[in-house]
């Protein structure tokens, strides 16, 4: 349950922030900014702030040459899909989504990681701490 739900935080997070539909903050923050520019403002540095939190413990986990594995690995998949021609890639809407859902699973697995390994090898990860 614990990698569904940092799953899916990265999921609306990323979703949050740019999708097809006309809800998310790009195209708020653009049709706003005349109005709204300090709201507008606020919300881009709470997106960041989630944003580093993210990516920072994805780095930090399983760094970037692990994130282009996830990458790899979920593309490979949709490749397979394809291939077998249960998916099509003409609708330019879901492939945003697909893009979106490939990213958010790296952001998943990255937040995910010291868990599995953990839970994997009985190892804990610890930070460096001066004392």
């Amino acid at each position: 349950m614990g990698f569904v739900l940092r799953w899916l935080v990265a999921f609306v997070l990323l979703a949050a922030t740019f999708n097809p539909t006309e809800w998310n903050y790009v195209r708020w923050a653009r049709a706003n900014w005349a109005e709204q520019m300090p709201v507008a403002v606020l919300m881009g540095l709470l997106l960041l702030v989630d944003y580093i939190i993210y990516l920072r413990a994805t780095l930090r986990s399983i760094g970037a040459f692990g994130m282009g594995l996830v990458l790899a690995i979920v593309a490979a998949l949709l490749w397979v899909l394809y291939d077998l021609g249960w998916l099509k890639l003409e609708n330019r809407s879901v492939n945003l989504w697909l893009g979106i859902t490939a990213l958010s699973l790296v952001l998943g697995v990255g937040l995910s990681w010291s868990h599995v390994r953990r839970n994997l090898s009985g190892q804990a990860d610890m930070d460096d701490v001066d004392e």
